[in-house]
C-alpha cells in the first residue's frame, strides 16, 4: 500500500503537472509558492473568458469557495466543464459550505454542473453537502465526538459519487468502497492560513499524476502531514512565522523522505457504514 505510494511526489517533480486554481484570494500566493515546492506549476486563472482554455490544458483543476462570488462560481462551473470534457480531474473544495446559505447553494451546484472527481473539506462541510446538520464556525468544524468522519465519508462518497476526503485530527478517504485513515501533521498547520486549501491544491498536483484518485488523495494526505511535523522540528517550536517558511522547505523535500508505516492504514468499507477495523 505505503510502496505503492512512495514514488508519487517524485512523478510530480519529474512531470510538473500544470494544476490550474480558481482559488481563495487570500492565500493565493501561498498556493502557488507550496504548489512549486513540490515541483507542480500552478496558474491562477479566473476570468471566464479564458478559463475553459486554462482548464483543457491542465493536468488537474481545483475550485476553491474560500473567497465566494456570484462570478467566481461562473467561472467554476465552466472550467469544469471544460475540465471534464478534456477528461482533467476537478477537485473540490467547499470552504465554509454550511456557513451560509450562498456557500451552500454555490458548493451543491458546482456539483449538479460539474463531474467532481474529489471533495475535501472538513466534518461540517462536506455534512452540509449531503444536506446533514453539522456545526460550522465561519469556515471552521465544530468537532464533534458523537460519530467517526469515517462514516460520514462513506455516505458523502455514495451520495456524491465522488472520492470524499474529510481532514481533522486524523483524516479519513474514501470512495465509498475503500478508504485509508491517515494520520501525522501538527497542530501549528490551523495557525497558518491557507495550508488546508494548499492541501487540496497539493491533491490536485497528485491528481495529475495518478489515475487512481483515491491514492492519489491518500498519498498527497499523507506526505503533506508528514511534510508538517518535519517543519515543526526543523523551525525548533518557534512560531508560525518559522513553520510556514519551514513548512514550504519540508514541501520540497517530500520525494527525499518515505513515508512511515503507520502514517496511513486501509480498511475496506462494510456495507456503506464505515471502514471495517
Amino acid at each position: 500500500m505505503i510502496e505503492d505510494m512512495q514514488h508519487l511526489p517524485g512523478i510530480v517533480k519529474r512531470r510538473r503537472p500544470l494544476v490550474h486554481n480558481i482559488t481563495n484570494m487570500v492565500v493565493t500566493n501561498f498556493t502557488a509558492n507550496g504548489l512549486l515546492a513540490i515541483g507542480a506549476s500552478p496558474v491562477m486563472a479566473y476570468a471566464r473568458e479564458e478559463v475553459a482554455d486554462m482548464a483543457k490544458i491542465a493536468g488537474a483543476l481545483v475550485l476553491n469557495l474560500g473567497t465566494l462570488s456570484a462570478g467566481l462560481v461562473e467561472a467554476a462551473i465552466i472550467a469544469g466543464r471544460s475540465a471534464n470534457l478534456h477528461g482533467v480531474p476537478v477537485i473540490l473544495d467547499p470552504v465554509g459550505a454550511g456557513a451560509t446559505p450562498f456557500r451552500t447553494k454555490a458548493a451543491l451546484e458546482i456539483l449538479r454542473e460539474v463531474r467532481v472527481a474529489l471533495v475535501r473539506g472538513n466534518a461540517a462541510e462536506i455534512a452540509n453537502l449531503i444536506g446533514e446538520t453539522a456545526a460550522i464556525k465561519g469556515v471552521d468544524a465544530e468537532e464533534s465526538e458523537s460519530e467517526p468522519p469515517v462514516d460520514l465519508a462513506v455516505r458523502a462518497a455514495c451520495r456524491l459519487g465522488s472520492v470524499v476526503a474529510i481532514t481533522g485530527r486524523e483524516d479519513v478517504i474514501t470512495d465509498g468502497l475503500k478508504g485509508y485513515v491517515v494520520r501525522g501533521g501538527h497542530p501549528m498547520l490551523t495557525r497558518v492560513t491557507g495550508t488546508g486549501c494548499l492541501l487540496t491544491s497539493v491533491i490536485g498536483a497528485f491528481a495529475a499524476v495518478e489515475t487512481d484518485l483515491l491514492t492519489a488523495g491518500a498519498a498527497a494526505l499523507a506526505f503533506y502531514g508528514a511534510a508538517a511535523s518535519r517543519a515543526y522540528a526543523a523551525a525548533g517550536g518557534r512560531g508560525p512565522g518559522s513553520f510556514q517558511a519551514a513548512f514550504l522547505d519540508a514541501l520540497s523535500e517530500m520525494d527525499q523522505y518515505p513515508l512511515p508505516e503507520e502514517a496511513l492504514s486501509e480498511h475496506p468499507v462494510s456495507a456503506g457504514r464505515g471502514f471495517v477495523q
